[in-house]
């Protein structure tokens, strides 16, 4: 199965320590569909026998079936595993495949062309230490092109080469060549790609594949391979930077040990070396370096490695271990690139959980700066992201992280952001730099605090979210519950969706981006008035589960009360009090909710409203009953 080595036969001991030793090199095809890029991966996994003869013979059948190239072999089946990519010969998921060489070792990614996919070549990228972007000779460089480049140095893969391919079919012709070379070089200063090795080729004929072809005499460079097996590995680059290792796992098998267990990022570690773990600050020195083969003197950038220390202090899951005289950055405000990965769009306000390294935060995309056109790369205004937007945002985390900036860093400065409820990873970032305002605005100690407040007022604060359609009742219900609160000599506030639009949010529309920072308003609002000691009632839509969910989490636990005015869509229309639903079907409001834009019914409510069986004062004192039953009121 690998490539010809002598020493197969001879020793096969000695051919597998040097196997174990080679350097590994990932990289990944890119380009437009249909330039050849499966083509090429299949020609280098058979150029370097890195198949089995019945697979190759299954290739062979699948040829005359699948195959684009009459009775040939189609080397792109080797790789265009799915049904749907051979029927359609492109290439939709990102397929991997492993082969070697005698000096190297390789893992290629094999990325769809198509510009729905290009969330899939983001994926494929992200670990590449080399990108070769395919060109098809005939057509040039292509907006696909421009796109992969654009997301290649986003990315921050500091080796490109760009293969002119199909070279057979313009006949080898330099100026061809010449040409394809000259625009891209334009397009690369552009976007800062700088280390870009040109190479012609034809990867069906293995032209300038392994070796160097006679059909292009006039062509004097490197072979890809030659390329591939020489290029510089940024696992090497990645050991001269600064110690950083993410702790994973704190290793407590017995009472004696206690070790923290992790990769390292960056950077090599010897026992006796000064660490500081971030965001604490705290400081200690490497006691021993254990693996599964025993103590290391050192551990390097990419290994595996449990860590104990001469200190007790405190470390968890997520922390960041550095080297003390050069500790990564700490804040929680941040600017950042954003390419979005998900077909629903990327709303300002919303709040989205972020893995970096090991540790998960709650994130919020607070504002977006600008969004990048990658086919003429123009700065845009943008109210949301959509599928594969590239934007440069602000974001705020609810707590403080370690990071190093993503062009110093990738592991320590690239995150992804993931959907609060379902867990789908919607968005992939790069950190730029902290916001200076991060790190000078602090938590002031006051002395009145909310429990003497809540004390002095002798109840529980806490927020009634009352959620449910236009026309559920929510506000009927909301200001009888003030009422009958305020008759028992409570203190109350009640924030109304209505109300609130002639002043605090009188600037927002009602596209989802508006709706999600109303309500992010809203719940900041509410969250004041419960540090006050009020019970605060809400009326408001609020759609999004994901929204609800951002507001019960700025309160502390039992502060949020999720009540749901559950009303059918058509007896809410039928009721139509202030004209919305008749004005929705016309056509006359755009954005509506339970006509043209979606409601999401909580799926845990404190408490549930139907108010197709009870009246509005029915369900006021079910409310009531319900905050005595949970000790709310006094």
């Amino acid at each position: 199965m690998s490539h010809q080595s002598e020493l197969i036969a001879e020793d096969i001991n000695e051919y597998l320590e040097q196997h174990e030793h080679k350097s590994l090199l990932r990289f990944i095809t890119c380009g437009s569909v249909d330039d050849g890029k499966s083509t090429l991966i299949g020609r280098l996994l058979f150029e370097s026998k890195m198949l089995f003869e019945d697979q190759l013979a299954a290739v062979e059948a699948d040829s005359a079936r699948w195959g684009t190239q009459g009775e040939e072999m189609d080397f792109a089946l080797l790789v265009d595993g799915l049904a749907a990519e051979r029927e359609q010969g492109i290439t939709i998921d990102v397929a991997y495949r492993f082969f070697s060489t005698d000096r190297r070792k390789f893992i290629v990614a094999d990325t769809p062309g198509h510009e729905q996919y290009t969330r899939n070549m983001v994926t494929g990228a992200s670990t590449a230490d080399a990108a070769i972007l395919m060109v098809d000779a005939r057509k040039g460089i292509l907006t696909q092109t421009k796109r992969h480049s654009y997301l290649a140095a986003l990315i921050g893969i500091r080796h490109v080469v760009v293969a002119i391919n199909k070279m057979d079919l313009m006949d080898y012709s330099e100026k061809t060549f010449n040409r394809i070379v000259e625009e891209y070089r334009e397009f690369a200063k552009q976007i800062g790609l700088e280390n870009i090795t040109f190479i012609p080729m034809s990867a069906l004929r293995g032209d300038n594949i392994i070796e160097r072809s006679e059909r292009m005499p006039w062509y004097r460079g490197t072979t890809l391979m030659g390329y591939l097996e020489t290029v510089e590995v940024d696992d090497e680059l990645m050991q001269a930077s600064p110690f950083r290792m993410a702790v994973q796992w704190v290793n407590r098998p017995n009472l004696d040990f206690r070790g923290f267990s992790g990769q390292l990022a960056s950077g090599v570690i010897h026992p006796g070396d000064k660490i500081r773990t971030l965001p604490s600050g705290r400081e200690s020195h490497v006691e021993r370096i254990y693996t599964l083969d025993g103590d290391l003197d050192k551990a390097v950038a990419g290994q595996s490695v449990t860590l104990t220390l001469t200190d007790e202090i405190d470390i968890s899951r997520g922390d960041l271990l550095c080297a003390s005289d050069t500790p990564a950055s700490v804040a929680n405000q941040f600017e950042v690139t954003i390419v979005w990965m998900n077909d629903d769009p990327m709303l300002p306000g919303r709040t989205y959980l972020m893995k970096i390294g090991t540790k998960t935060v709650s994130a919020t995309i607070t504002d977006i700066k600008y969004q990048v056109n990658v086919n003429t790369l123009e700065h845009t205004a943008a109210k949301n992201l959509a599928l594969n937007g590239i934007g440069v945002c602000t974001i705020n985390l609810d707590q403080d992280i370690a990071f190093d900036a993503y062009k110093d860093n990738h592991d320590t400065g690239g995150f992804i952001l993931i959907d609060r409820l379902t867990y789908n990873t919607m968005g992939a970032g790069m950190i730029h730099f902290s916001l200076r305002r991060s790190q000078n605005i602090t938590v002031q100690h006051v002395d009145v605090n909310k429990q003497a407040r809540q004390q002095l007022k002798n109840q529980k604060p806490c927020v009634l979210w009352l959620t449910g359609l236009s026309g559920a009742g929510k506000s009927t219900i909301a200001n009888l519950v003030e009422k009958k609160l305020y008759a028992r000599g409570h203190h109350t506030y009640l924030l109304d969706g209505d109300n609130v639009r002639h002043g605090l949010n009188k600037d927002l529309g009602f596209t989802d981006a508006d709706r999600v920072e109303n309500i992010r308003r809203i719940a900041e609002v509410a969250k004041l008035m419960v540090d006050a000691g009020l019970i605060v009632i809400t009326a408001f839509i609020s759609p999004f589960r994901s929204e609800r969910d951002m507001a019960r989490n700025l309160l502390e636990a039992n502060e949020f009360v999720e009540m749901y005015v559950d009303t059918p869509l058509e007896v809410a229309e039928q009721r139509d009090v202030k004209g919305l639903y008749r004005k929705a079907r016309k056509g006359e409001l755009k954005n509506f909710t339970g006509i043209d834009s979606p409601y999401e019914p909580p799926v845990n409510p404190e408490c549930v409203l139907n108010t197709t069986d009870i009246s509005a004062d029915e369900a006021a004192e079910r409310v009531i009953q319900f905050m005595a039953d949970r000790g709310y009121l006094a």
